[in-house]
């Protein structure tokens, strides 16, 4: 093969491997954190000025879906002597991979930053403790440990 035919072969392939890869679905796996990083609105809402910790019975474990925003997130209804309240704990695909779990029965404590979640009071929680068992959410500053890399 000559240096000229070798050249159009090249330039022919690496045309055609952009042309494939414009096409293709990105894939999402690293990239982002679904709407639940350090810049979103959601992450916006918690404010550690209003931490508070709260104890009570779970009587309800949701992944609930977001209208707008960010993907499927873990919900507890927790309650407590004050009455019941949403606890947002993350984002489903960081909860589902956590060794701990929360189930409905379970006592816990709850440290996290009280907000008004469509008009309503939640909790979107720092960190869950469940016996001996902690589930670390975020840090002193809100910042949480799934998006804590980005920093």
């Amino acid at each position: 093969m000559t240096t000229r035919n070798v050249s159009v072969v090249v330039t022919s392939l690496l045309a055609l491997t952009i042309t494939a890869s414009a096409y293709a679905a990105p894939w999402q796996g690293w990239r982002g954190s679904g709407g639940w990083g350090m810049n979103g609105a959601y992450q916006r809402l918690y404010d550690p000025a209003k931490v508070e910790t709260v104890t009570g019975e779970v009587v309800k474990v949701e992944v609930v879906s977001a209208r707008k925003g960010p993907g499927n997130g873990v919900h507890l209804q927790l309650k407590t002597d004050q009455g019941t309240i949403p606890v947002h704990i993350g984002p489903a695909w960081f909860v589902e991979r956590l060794d701990a779990k929360i189930e409905k029965g379970d006592r816990v404590e709850v440290k996290g930053a009280r907000i008004n979640f469509d008009g309503k009071p939640a909790i979107i929680a720092a960190e869950v403790k469940k016996g001996d068992a902690v589930l670390q959410l975020r840090d002193a500053a809100g910042v949480p440990v799934w998006a804590g890399w980005r920093r």
